[in-house]
């Protein structure tokens, strides 16, 4: 069974560096962002193991208007652990927080390679592919909290 809870955002540099940037500094998975006003960051563990993450900051999405927005930043899951539910799990709970904290929308730049699955959470693809060096082709994608 997973536990899912508020992690804090040096607990999610590890699995960034593993899973979305092993070939470039550990240094290059900190962000600005990541300790920030607002900001959080989600872990789920199983036994006791971290093996999911995802971070949560303040930023708006260029070109969309709504006044509450987040960024989805960072989301990993170990490779053994995929098809668990797992990073599902991870964003429907911050999707509570937001929700609770009246957030209108929440965004991401994901991997065109993951766009499926980000659709598969509830997230619509914005504007056309583009390059994010050094990391290659992503999409903007987006989903309403507040109906």
């Amino acid at each position: 069974m997973l536990e899912l809870k508020k992690i804090e955002s040096e607990m999610t540099y590890p699995l960034r560096h593993k899973i979305l940037r092993p070939h470039q500094s550990f240094e290059a998975c900190i962000y600005d962002t990541d300790n920030t006003s607002g900001s959080f960051h989600i872990g789920a563990f199983y036994q006791k193991e971290l093996i999911s993450v995802a971070s949560f900051c303040v930023e708006k999405c260029p070109g969309l208007s709504k006044k509450k927005q987040f960024r989805l930043r960072a989301m990993a899951t170990l490779i053994e652990f995929r098809n668990i539910g797992a990073g599902r799990a991870v964003v429907n709970y911050a999707e509570d927080i937001l929700k609770s904290r009246n957030v209108e929308l929440l965004w991401c730049k994901g991997r065109t390679n993951v766009q499926e699955y980000y659709e598969k959470l509830g997230f619509t693809q914005y504007g056309e592919v583009f390059d994010y060096p050094p990391i290659g082709p992503h999409i903007l994608m987006y989903k309403n909290l507040l109906y």
